[in-house]
This record gives structure tokens, sequence and C-alpha cells, in this order.
């Protein structure tokens, strides 16, 4: 028994005196498989050098130039509200011309805006600039701005840049003003115990709901969405979302792994009166549920679901009312693994049943976010687009030719993620060029 112990451990030790010797020689010598190491560890100090010079996931290096951004007199008139993150890691809010030029900015600071944000876990507490990013906003007719802070709350800035009001409340995605000039927006709850609604999620988690705001930033109404689907008779919606693929997975955000992002509610819409109802009407409040890639309408006194869409788009956003009878929504059109990904816009019919694409991009003319993206129907009948992930926002007209462009360019080689480009009332541009 000794003796096999002993042959043992002079194996080991004569193996790795043949490795130490052999390695030395193979590099003093250049003999194989010298090469080999050689070539892996430049690969190696290539892939590091590729890492340190990566940039942040709100920065993207584009061939476009800025002498190459389409602009025509077809364009819808106005001015245009951009949100996005501009150079140096800022968080920009700007009204700008049909040209581009900036005729009204505010200065966007999370750590000096909201210092203060007890109501934010741990987790989600900023730590360096920018620290978050715009996610749903909208300008009231006095001029003041209105935004989430993603996930972090949602905010009023006068046009100086002062706080009118914040509510500490964990907004995200979208504002929509309503006719009454009440504000309709996306929600989360950080819930640390559970709940019967829930009761297979394990605390902690994020729970989605549903908001309308008083333009003085009162919480006027509150709905949870996993309540309207049981309801609703529904409750397999709550089992089934599309959790860590490569876009739930976004870098630094914990928030967003495992059973943490549901549903991943990701805009809130109500029936506007200026539309002619139909199937539709007021009171009718659209939503998209991006992680079961879901979007239905349920009107808010009943809270029955009166439409329904699973399946027919990929981790969509934003979808908008057109008329009393449908509404469009942009499908990012997400599938992994596949080449030359192509968003598109979609529109719905709820009476037709039936579902037609409106406009797409194509390998000549590339359109697709990952993540992010909005639309905004003109009034001109042109559809205004935000590519979020390609730092653009393009207009488009009935025949899908782009007629408008912007990029927001932070050297003349990476643009910045955008987060939307909406185009403002005509009554606004007075309001900005008589304010500057």
């Amino acid at each position: 028994m000794a003796a096999s112990k002993f042959s043992l451990i002079l194996f080991l030790l004569s193996s790795a005196f043949i490795v130490f010797n052999g390695g030395y020689l193979a590099r003093e010598f250049k003999l194989f498989p010298f090469g080999l190491y050689q070539e892996a560890a430049k690969g190696w100090s290539q892939l590091r050098q590729q890492q340190a010079e990566e940039l942040p996931w709100f920065y993207i290096r584009t061939n476009r130039s800025p002498e190459d951004v389409v602009r025509s007199d077809r364009a819808q008139p106005g001015l245009t509200l951009v949100t996005e993150i501009a150079s140096d890691r800022q968080i920009s809010a700007k009204v700008i011309d049909l040209d581009g030029n900036t005729v009204h900015r505010w200065d966007i600071d999370w750590f000096e805006l909201w210092s203060d944000a007890d109501h934010l876990p741990e987790s989600l507490v900023p730590q360096s600039p920018p620290g978050t990013n715009i996610h749903g906003a909208a300008i009231m007719d006095n001029g003041d701005l209105m935004f989430n802070f993603e996930s972090k709350g949602l905010i009023r800035l006068n046009r100086d840049g002062e706080v009118v009001w914040r509510l500490p409340y964990l907004t995200h995605h979208s504002v929509h003003v309503h006719d009454d000039g009440n504000l309709w927006v996306s929600g989360t709850k950080y819930q640390t115990k559970k709940v019967d609604r829930l009761s297979h999620l394990v605390p902690p988690f994020y729970e989605e709901t549903i908001l309308e705001i008083s333009p003085a930033g009162k919480i006027l109404r509150e709905w949870y969405v996993a309540d309207i689907l049981r309801n609703n008779g529904y409750t397999g919606l709550l089992y089934m979302g599309s959790l860590n693929n490569e876009n739930t997975a976004i870098r630094g955000d914990n928030r967003l792994l495992g059973n943490t992002d549901l549903m991943h509610l990701n805009d809130v819409e109500p029936f506007s009166e200026e539309l002619e109802s139909g199937f539709f009407q007021p009171g009718d409040v659209l939503i998209s549920l991006r992680n079961i890639n879901a979007v239905l309408v349920f009107n808010v006194e009943t809270e029955k679901i009166k439409h329904l869409s699973i399946g027919e788009v990929v981790r969509q956003h934003d979808p908008d009312f057109m008329d009393g009878d449908r509404f469009s929504v942009f499908d990012n059109n997400n599938q992994a693994g596949k080449p030359q990904r192509q968003s598109r816009i979609v529109v719905m019919s709820a009476t037709e049943d039936t579902d037609e694409v409106y406009f797409a991009g194509s390998p000549d003319n590339p359109f697709f976010t990952r993540v992010m993206g909005k639309s905004q129907w003109l009034d001109n009948g042109n559809l205004l687009i935000t590519e979020s992930m390609s730092g653009r926002g393009l207009e488009v007209d009935p025949q899908g030719k782009v007629v408008w462009e912007y990029l927001n360019f932070v050297d003349d080689s990476i643009v910045g993620v955008v987060s939307e480009v909406q185009r403002l009332p005509l009554d606004y541009t007075e309001l900005f060029t008589k304010a500057e």
C-alpha cells in the first residue's frame, strides 16, 4: 500500500517537472506548442483591449454622418421634443426645429434633481452619470416638462428647469397626457412580501401597475396588471414571461434577472375623445406587456379586457390608438439568433382580427432597435418613429419614404441612445420661440 502511494507521488512530481521544463524549453527555443500559446495570448490581449474600449450601452458606433441626415419640406411642421443621452454621459431634453437647431433645453441631472431618492431600493440607486435615462416624456401646454427618470420617479420641471413636483414612485417607459389633462403612466412597485395575486413569485420582486395621475402629481387611480389578467381569466399569462435572454440581462441592472421582470409593462394609453368611437371608446386603455408579447385593451370602469393580442409581435413597445377599431404597435421584432433583424410598425384591427405591416426595415434601408422604440401618428398622415438603439428619429410618409431624420451625434462616429422624438402641436412653436 505504501509503495503504491509512493509511486503515485513520484508520478505526479515527475509529470509536473516534465510539464514545467517542457514549457520552458518550448518558450526558449520556440518549439511546439509555443506558436499556439503565442496566438492564444495575442487573442486574449486583443479581447481585453476590445473590452476596455467597449462603449457603454447608451453609445453606439455608426457609419452615418451629419451631412447625410434627411431633411425635406414634406415633414410635418412644428418643433420636436427630443429626449436622449448626449455627450459626456449627460441626460438631455431639448426642443429642436426641423433643421435640428435647439430652441430650448433643460439641464437634466439625476444627482441634482433627486439626490434624496429614499423611495428606491438600494439596487436601483444611481452611482455614476448618467445614472438613468428619460423614458416617457410630455410637454404641458404652459411649457413645463414632465418625464420619467426610468424606473425611478416622475418629475415635473418648469421651462427654467426648476422642480414643480416629484412623485416618488417607480414610474417608467411612458407618459401620456389625456384629454382632461391627467397623466397615464406605467408604474412598478417593489414588493418585499408575498402577494396573493403573484403567489408564485418569491420576494423581493417588481410588480407592474397602471397609474392615473393629476397634473399636480397626485395619484388618482392605480391598477395592478396581475389583477386585471386574473380577473379576466388569463392567469396563465402570469407564468409565461420570456426572461433571461439577450435583452433582459441589461448590464448592471440585476432587477431584470430571474422572476423580477414578469411582464414588463411598457406603455399605457387611454382612448382619446378626439378619435371617432367604434369597438374602442372613451374609458378604454391600451397597454403593452413586452415579456409575454401581449397587447391588450381594458375598460377602466368595468376592468374587463375588450381585446387581447398575444404573440403577433415580438417584444413590442408603444401601441397607439388610431381610431375606434384599430391601433398600431411598434414591433421590435427582436427574434434572438435571427440575422439581419428588422423592426416593424404593425397596424391591428380589433373588428376584422387582422394585422398589417405599415412600415418595416430592410437590408437596404435598415430599421431595428432591439429594445425601446416609439412612434407617433402626425396630422399630415406621416409617421414619426424613434429608432432608439440607433440614436435616430425618422419621419416617413404614407409611401414609406423617409422625409425627415434626426441623429444624436456625440462625435463624428458615435451616436447616443434616443429615448423619443415627439413632434409638438403647432401652437407650441410660438410658446417656445416667445419664451426664448
